[in-house]
């Protein structure tokens, strides 16, 4: 077996007993697609990534591709190349995928459900084959586009998402790449992109295709100006796809990375020879923002998910370990020199970091399952109630917390686990060092945490006029409501605290951007503790969506299952409850009392 631990049982549980996905399924509602047979593909799905996926991990990090300057490409080891053709063949990658592409149709969590373990199992392998780019090329492409999407997708293609520049960061609207009209249709590109994930995958494909975002000619300032682009590494005919001649796009550049070493993260530069970059219009209209964020949205979902279920083979790894090795006597017994040796499993302080390290990987989980369901399916309710308009709104407020909050507490707790392993976890011989680098880059994938904070508050909450807030603040006043007699009591009473917090901070929040109207620097307390009410915000969820599972895995209990799963359950809701959701109260003093002094201090104080 491999590094990689997967947790089928936890993602069953929270697809069929929590999200009751079983009843849609067995409707018919996605064809032949029901809940055994889903059950037998999350299976196969498990042994694919526990095996072949997960056999080149540590290869990967050992043995990184190597840039060749003279041929502009990358090498990729045989171990690595064996993974990405296991990928590949298996087909698992098109569940959830659209059918104009070849996909599989299937409710959206059961799509993250499979990707987590395809992504987690080994992290660069996605980045050699990935449908995401394919999926928006048949979202918002034209009929031409969609068919180069469903065939180039068949053989193997790799899309990229082109859109951050040296100079420009994450202020994509400063972006410098510029597009030239020609009289054939086509555009010529001219520009440099940089962090470009699978910029060139070697050849363990016969050709990429990269989305650039880029400024045509004339066209205004920000990000309004910036059209999307379709430049493929080599062109082809574009009737049978038959590949051509090189195009103009060359990598120029191969990034040394802390982690996640094996993925071929480029700079790519666009027609800075005689050869030029030729591309072509997304689509009928200049909308490249809109279209892009088609990719980042998935990107940030991806993000969160590979996150927490690299916590949760972290967890699994440090909770064996602490089972296992034996260290000192009983803490009440630790005066007495003769008393035997007890695994560190034992020890309080082990006790509290493990049920910590399991409640955030499984709370995390459980909350990426609750964001899933609101993509909507046409003509599919997977929430009563609930239409197309309002569940677009639910869902994107919570992806700023699935992977700003997600990537943010997984490195932690991940760090955690190392701890359990005392200093063999800062050895090779076991996973967890590796899964602490790999993971470091997801709070600055698709945009930092603060990045994330700022846009779940002005765009999230302010400009939805709390409407998507409002649901799920009504969605959890629910839960505390239902939950009668003595069952989590204690846990239902800091839930309600917390509520109480988050609302009153959202108030104050409020309060700061209105006050900004006649005193602009009010805008700057909002920055101050914006990341703090993410987090606020995040572990509110994170205990709403344990104590759902708790009241579930309660009822098993009650009817006669008795089931360490379930005990697991309940144990780690409501340690989570009372350990964490009271520091929330923490936070909003925070809020209410920030002033804006740092603002003010001279910048060589720094």
């Amino acid at each position: 077996m491999g590094h990689y631990r997967s947790n089928v049982r936890d993602l069953e549980f929270n697809l069929f007993e929590v999200l009751g996905l079983g009843t849609v399924l067995d409707s018919g509602a996605y064809g032949d697609l029901d809940a055994a047979t889903l059950k037998e593909i999350l299976g196969e799905v498990a042994r694919l990534a526990e095996g072949p996926l997960a056999a080149s991990f540590a290869d990967c990090d050992r043995n990184p591709p190597r840039f060749l300057p003279a041929e502009h490409t990358i090498t990729v080891s045989d171990a690595l190349r064996n993974s990405v053709a296991a990928l590949k063949d298996s087909g698992w990658w098109r569940i959830g995928m659209s059918e104009e592409i070849g996909g599989m149709p299937a409710p959206a969590p059961a799509m993250w459900a499979v990707n987590e373990m395809l992504a987690c199992s080994n992290p660069a392998v996605q980045w050699y084959f990935n449908p995401v780019m394919s999926q928006v090329l048949a979202l918002v492409g034209t009929e031409q586009q969609k068919r180069w999407a469903r065939i180039g997708l068949d053989r193997g293609w790799l899309g990229t998402m082109a859109l951050t520049e040296p100079d420009a960061g994450s202020d994509v609207g400063s972006g410098r790449t510029k597009a030239i009209a020609q009289p054939d249709g086509t555009w010529h590109i001219e520009g440099v992109k940089r962090f470009i994930s699978g910029g060139d995958v070697g050849d363990t494909a016969e050709n990429v295709f990269h989305l650039v975002l880029a400024r045509p000619e004339g066209a205004g300032p920000g990000t309004k100006g910036l059209s999307l682009f379709y430049v493929p590494k080599f062109l082809f005919d574009p009737d049978t796809l038959d590949l051509q001649q090189r195009n103009g796009v060359f990598v120029t550049g191969l990034e040394d990375k802390m982690g996640i070493k094996a993925s071929p993260t480029c700079e790519l530069t666009f027609g800075a020879t005689d050869i030029p970059a030729v591309g072509y219009l997304v689509g009928d209209a200049h909308n490249g923002i809109a279209q892009m964020f088609k990719a980042i949205e998935y990107a940030r979902m991806m993000v969160g998910i590979k996150s927490s279920g690299t916590l949760s083979s972290a967890y699994h790894h440090a909770r064996d370990y602490a089972k296992d090795r034996l260290q000192g006597a009983d803490l009440t017994k630790a005066a007495d020199k003769a008393a035997p040796r007890v695994p560190i499993l034992r020890h309080p302080d082990v006790r509290r970091s493990l049920m910590l390290q399991k409640a955030y990987a499984e709370g995390l989980r459980a909350l990426y399952m609750y964001a899933a369901v609101y993509s909507y399916d046409p003509g599919i309710e997977l929430v009563d109630g609930v239409d197309a308009q309002l569940a677009a709104r639910v869902n994107d407020l919570l992806l700023p917390i699935v992977k700003g909050v997600g990537s943010e507490k997984s490195f932690q707790w991940i760090n955690e686990s190392l701890q359990t392993l005392g200093g063999s976890g800062f050895l090779k011989d076991y996973p967890i060092e590796q899964y602490v680098r790999d993971t470091r880059i997801d709070s600055l994938y698709e945009g930092t945490t603060a990045i994330q904070s700022l846009d779940f508050i002005f765009r999230k909450i302010v400009r939805d006029r709390g409407v998507a807030l409002g649901h799920v603040a009504g969605e959890i006043s629910a839960f505390i409501d239902n939950l009668t007699g003595d069952r989590l009591k204690v846990e239902r009473e800091l839930l309600q605290a917390a509520l109480s917090d988050v609302q009153s901070m959202t108030g104050t929040l409020t309060t700061y951007l209105f006050a900004s109207q006649q005193n602009p620097s009010e805008l700057y307390k909002v920055g101050l503790v914006s990341v703090a009410y993410l987090h606020a915000v995040g572990d509110l969820l994170i205990a709403w969506r344990l104590l759902v599972q708790a009241n579930i895995a309660g009822a098993a209990l009650d009817a006669g299952r008795d089931d360490s799963f379930y005990r697991g359950k309940r144990a780690a809701a409501s340690f989570f409850a009372k350990t964490i959701l009271p520091t929330i109260s923490a936070t909003r003093t925070i809020v209410e009392n920030v002033d804006t002094d740092l603002m003010d201090i001279a910048d060589d104080t720094f």
